[in-house]
């Protein structure tokens, strides 16, 4: 089993990729890890051709199979070198920010299938919230995006603006394992040592939340980080994205799809709702 040992940044064709660049840059240097650039080219299977060979003879069919085989291989070839371009420069941009030698990788998978493979060689994952063939629908995730966050138990980074070094940092903190996870990122990465940070707690009693709070504010400040701790009330995509805005929080730290199926099925998946709202990165771990 290989060792989680770098920063994982996937690289495709959207408006995105500069800035998972960017950020993943950022985040290498910060944990004085390896970074590694990913282009996954997708599968494409050849359409099955109907049995027409009793209207256009068996050997018209068989050329077009052959002709259809020769497009798929030519596509394939343009795909690689469209790819390799598109790291090269992905590589020059991560040099450019001061990472010494970045990796190229490229698959020939399922993104979401790539991931699962490499995942015990990631420390962190960089994608953007939507790739080249979606970024214009901003009202929904990329096709890749959920089942990726799902199938990873890796924190994972999701880009959905240009860069800007966080210097406003949130952690939505509602007590369970996931978010729990979040805060001892925070704490134990060199990424975020002494960045202040906003505690907010949304959705729960004063007192219920306070308890919640206590012990996540006493390892925050033991570890040298200054906390303002929010309680705040109402559905809480809406709430967190408000106080994101009010407060202008540069990166938000949160726990994914910690509710159970059935929970999200009747009452919507906060981390999508918070996935589609927000207007800066969201780190989430599971």
């Amino acid at each position: 089993m290989n060792q989680v040992n770098g920063v994982l940044a996937c690289i495709d064709g959207s408006r995105y990729s500069k800035a998972v660049c960017d950020y993943a840059a950022w985040i290498s240097l910060g944990l004085e890890a390896p970074l590694t650039l990913l282009h996954n080219i997708e599968h494409s299977a050849i359409a099955a051709l109907p049995d027409l060979s009793g209207a256009i003879g068996l050997g018209s069919r068989e050329a077009l199979l052959e002709e259809l085989t020769e497009v798929e291989a030519k596509r394939s070839r343009l795909m690689l070198e469209q790819g390799k371009i598109m790291l090269d420069a992905a590589r020059e941009r991560a040099i450019s920010a001061g990472v010494a030698v970045p990796k190229l990788k490229q698959r020939h998978d399922g993104l979401t299938e790539s991931l699962i493979a490499l995942e015990q060689s990631i420390q962190v994952l960089v994608l953007g919230i939507r790739g080249e063939e979606h970024e214009q629908d901003a009202v929904h995730l990329g096709s890749h995006l959920e089942s990726s966050i799902r199938a990873l138990h890796r924190p994972i980074l999701v880009v959905n603006s240009d860069f800007k070094e966080p210097q406003q940092i949130m952690l939505a903190y509602d007590g369970s394992h996931a978010s729990g996870k979040a805060l001892e990122l925070f704490i134990g990465s060199k990424r975020f040592t002494h960045l202040p940070v906003h505690l907010v707690t949304v959705g729960e009693s004063a007192q219920d939340a306070k308890r919640i709070q206590s012990a996540a504010l006493h390892d925050l400040t033991t570890a040298g980080h200054q906390v303002t701790a929010a309680i705040l009330e109402g559905e809480p995509s809406d709430t967190l994205h408000a106080y994101q805005v009010e407060n202008e929080i540069d990166l938000t730290l949160m726990g994914a799809f910690s509710h159970t199926r059935l929970r999200e099925w009747v009452l919507g998946s906060m981390t999508v709702k918070m996935l589609l709202s927000s207007s800066r990165p969201l780190l989430l771990l599971r």
